[in-house]
């Protein structure tokens, strides 16, 4: 099946992928790796802002990582890179705006974690660092940045 047809399948529909903020790239590819800028997490067309611990939910943290996954597939696909030349999922950092009490971080990055088996079974599965920050770009709640190995076919 393919990537296409499986988001199909989980009722996924990519967002546009977002313009960057800054002066970088959004995807580098090299050497059958694309490298990922950190996506921020779009939901509903809107930046999931604030803080982890003080006034956004752990669910709404999981589902602001899971939306910045998304944008990170969107980036894929915006630089040209076909999703079923996704050999492998081979990392994802998550960096969490919390508070300093603040220690679900990893639970918040299931939330991109989960999706990327769920699109790319076990391909999807990855290392990770889960981090928290004191603040974010935009006041955006979560940041996830991917390293993904291409097929070479």
């Amino acid at each position: 099946m393919s990537i296409e047809a499986r988001l199909q399948e989980l009722g996924i529909e990519l967002p546009q992928a977002a313009a960057p903020v800054a002066s970088y790239v959004p995807v580098v590819v090299q050497s059958n790796f694309a490298h990922v800028s950190g996506q921020l997490p779009f939901v509903g067309g809107e930046l999931v802002t604030g803080r982890l611990g003080e006034n956004v939910s752990l669910d709404e943290g999981m589902a602001a990582a899971r939306a910045c996954g998304l944008m990170i597939l969107a980036q894929l696909k915006a630089a040209g890179v076909p999703l079923d030349k996704v050999q492998r999922v081979v990392k994802l950092g998550a960096f969490v705006n919390s508070t300093a009490d603040f220690v679900d971080q990893p639970k918040v990055a299931n939330g991109a974690s989960e999706l990327m088996f769920d699109v790319f079974g076990e391909a999807g599965r990855h290392a990770r660092a889960a981090v928290g920050v004191p603040s974010l770009p935009l006041d955006a709640a979560v940041e996830v940045d991917a390293i993904i190995a291409l097929s070479s076919e």
